[in-house]
């Protein structure tokens, strides 16, 4: 019996379309058998918030980067193209149209799919985010726990 391939994403990126590419590339190597880790770090934890706020205590600065940064995966802008907001509304009803799914929806599938999902600590640190800001089902490390799974994938890849 062969071991399962080993599919590792970090999510780098806040951006709507790469957050999207990352979820269907999991979504993808987890139907194809693969055992997948996303590695949330940096403005891809935005991805993992939730989209409605959680009372939680913070610093000043804290408080900025939470005002700043989108509030959930649905509320991400676009890489190019982004028309200050009305780029995402485009492309969702695109999306939409050609019954394509939807980030929520990708995350949710990676989930039920037993995508390992991973929130960086040391960027939680750095930004000011709590546990009870994210989504439910997550794994929390730093970068040690993610160069132990990259050493023995099969695909790694940085979005």
């Amino acid at each position: 019996m062969t071991d399962k391939k080993k599919t590792n994403i970090i999510l780098f990126s806040g951006d709507y379309d790469k957050a999207m590419a990352a979820f269907i590339i999991a979504n993808g190597a987890a139907a194809y058998d693969h055992k997948v880790t996303i590695f949330s770090t940096f403005w891809g934890l935005n991805a993992f918030r939730k989209d409605l706020h959680v009372p939680v205590k913070k610093g000043f600065l804290e408080r900025m980067f939470a005002k700043m940064m989108p509030r959930g995966a649905d509320k991400m802008g676009l890489s190019n193209m982004n028309f200050a907001g009305i780029g995402p509304k485009m492309i969702k009803h695109v999306m939409k149209k050609h019954n394509a799914m939807p980030l929520p929806e990708l995350i949710e599938m990676a989930q039920e799919q037993g995508v390992k999902l991973v929130a960086c600590t040391m960027t939680m640190d750095l930004l000011g985010l709590q546990k009870e800001e994210l989504i439910d089902g997550l794994e929390y490390a730093g970068v040690a726990a993610y160069l132990a799974d990259a050493e023995e994938g099969n695909v790694n890849l940085f979005i």
